[in-house]
């Protein structure tokens, strides 16, 4: 069993994606919008989002191929606010999807310089909306100043066969970039 944390900004499809994988209904923290947000939550660029996650987002996805395996997956909420919960949201993590929207790349900072500090392996995900432009990747790799292992794809959150490469990607990229446990021979 593997815990992968889905991470981004506020709007990029966390909640989606852990929707379009889960065999299990997803646990979903989602709560409306109100007036009340308009100042913490801004809704430039996705003006038809009517909820957002305040807590956490969770999933359950099991393959047997290429090896039997079972990930938990748990979205985060996207305001900087919750940033304190990312790290309990993180801890036994073996990696985090970062998710990108291209028409508002600036939500995207916060979650690469958290994976970053936290250590954690990640792979960058461009959730390609409909009607957003889309770029090269090598170019969205310059704009969020990511190293050149850091893998970078596109997907539709709305497409659980999408998701699954992401998240076979992640789990590949983490287990190439975790140091193995250096073993130990009693005398």
């Amino acid at each position: 069993m593997l815990k992968i944390l889905i991470a981004g900004g506020f709007g990029v499809g966390k909640t989606t994606t852990v929707g379009a994988i889960s065999e299990i209904e997803p646990i979903s923290t989602e709560e409306y919008l109100t007036q009340a947000s308009a100042p913490t939550d801004p809704l430039q660029g996705v003006a038809e989002k009517r909820t957002t996650t305040v807590a956490f987002d969770f999933g359950r996805v099991t393959f047997d191929v290429p090896m039997p395996i079972e990930l938990m997956l748990f979205g985060t909420p996207g305001q900087d606010r919750f940033m304190d919960l990312w790290y309990d949201l993180a801890r036994g993590a073996v990696g985090a999807v970062v998710l990108v929207d291209t028409r508002r790349l600036d939500t995207s900072f916060d979650a690469v310089t958290f994976c970053e500090r936290a250590q954690l392996p990640f792979v960058v995900a461009v959730n390609e909306f409909d009607g957003a432009h889309r770029y090269p990747l090598d170019d969205i790799r310059q704009a969020l100043g990511l190293a050149l292992h850091i893998p970078v794809v596109t997907f539709d959150a709305r497409v659980p066969a999408a998701v699954v490469k992401v998240l076979l990607s992640l789990v590949d990229h983490a287990l190439a970039h975790t140091p193995a446990e250096p073993t130990h021979l009693d005398a």
